[in-house]
């Protein structure tokens, strides 16, 4: 339903679409960082989506103005801004979803690395008022370095004794969306026909996109997969470098966001095969928390699926991205284990 209202091309099927005149439960979802350059096109994406009654916009300066801006379209959310620490609470308390951009942007020169001890911090303290307030919600982490976050929350939400796996999801919904853009231009196909599981985790050499399993299929030369694999792995870094020091991948994360929790959305709601890609405690390899295809259902993940046949490249890559990926978990852990 949201890819409907996205895709929309004129303005009265748009807003005709917003109201949700269907019977749909209601559903509060927290965006957490809400003014970010992530945030603010991620609060007017979510507040297109039907699914949404509530709308609850939070950071630590700026969000009455975003609230009410976004609050005057006529769809069918109630929209309220909350800002600094003691409105988190607010902010959180009943929320089915709960979406994280906040953070710090990558710039020119840095890796997700680079944004850890700033990053690391934020989520931390935000994970710790999750477990008090809406314990029971979905998480979608999109605050990098995902590889490390994700196991950071999961850490604050067992020593809270909140912990459910089912409930905590990597959003790595870009890499997805990026591989079938690339793999449709280079394939010369319709890109909303385009299927392509990602895989690994979502940094650099983590992110494995599974061509072979691509849909449609296209016979493309191994070093068309290969650079289709790089420039997938790199986007982020093209973003970077094209804005030249003025800021990261916002809007196309924004996007890859929405999608994910209108997933998450569906699942609640009981909506059948739920299927997206996300980072998520996993026994699919021998690492605690890998991304593949995930079933979401009424109490988050229902299945995580196995990785399907992989070529001997992406078996190849595999292995390759297991040792950085490993470190970046064990670095969130020990993170969320110190003070």
């Amino acid at each position: 339903m949201f890819r409907s209202v996205v895709r929309s091309a004129g303005g009265r099927h748009l807003l005709r679409r917003g109201y949700a005149t269907e019977s749909v439960p209601d559903r509060k979802v927290a965006v957490l960082g809400a003014a970010g350059g992530i945030g603010q096109p991620l609060a007017l994406l979510m507040k297109l989506n039907p699914l949404v009654s509530r709308l609850a916009l939070y950071d630590i300066a700026n969000t009455p103005g975003v609230a009410a801006d976004v609050s005057h379209i006529n769809t069918r959310s109630e929209v309220a801004g909350y800002v600094g620490e003691e409105q988190l609470g607010k902010a959180l308390e009943g929320s089915d979803v709960v979406i994280i951009p906040a953070g710090v942007p990558r710039k020119p020169g840095m890796t997700r690395d680079d944004l850890f001890n700033i990053n690391a911090g934020i989520v931390k303290g935000l994970c710790a008022a999750i477990a008090k307030y809406c314990p029971n919600a979905l998480v979608n982490m999109i605050s990098n370095p995902v590889n490390s976050t994700v196991p950071i929350a999961s850490e604050v939400f067992k020593k809270a004794g909140t912990y459910d796996e089912r409930k905590l999801f990597g959003v790595t919904t870009l890499d997805v969306v990026r591989a079938k853009t690339f793999y449709a231009g280079k394939a010369k196909v319709n890109v909303a026909d385009v299927n392509v599981p990602v895989v690994g985790g979502h940094a650099g050499i983590t992110i494995l996109p599974l061509f072979s399993q691509a849909t449609p299929r296209a016979n493309l030369a191994e070093e068309d997969i290969k650079a289709l694999t790089k420039r997938t792995q790199d986007g982020g870094t093209e973003v970077v470098e094209a804005k030249a020091g003025k800021g990261s991948a916002t809007l196309s994360m924004a996007y890859a966001g929405a999608i994910f929790a209108d997933a998450c959305l569906k699942g609640l709601n009981g909506v059948p095969d739920v299927v997206e890609c996300s980072f998520v405690q996993s026994t699919v390899t021998e690492l605690p928390f890998f991304a593949s295809k995930v079933r979401i259902g009424k109490n988050g993940v229902e299945e995580v699926l196995g990785l399907g046949p992989l070529s001997d490249y992406e078996k190849q890559g595999l292995e390759s991205l297991k040792p950085e990926l490993k470190a970046s978990i064990e670095k969130g852990i020990k993170f969320a284990n110190q003070s």
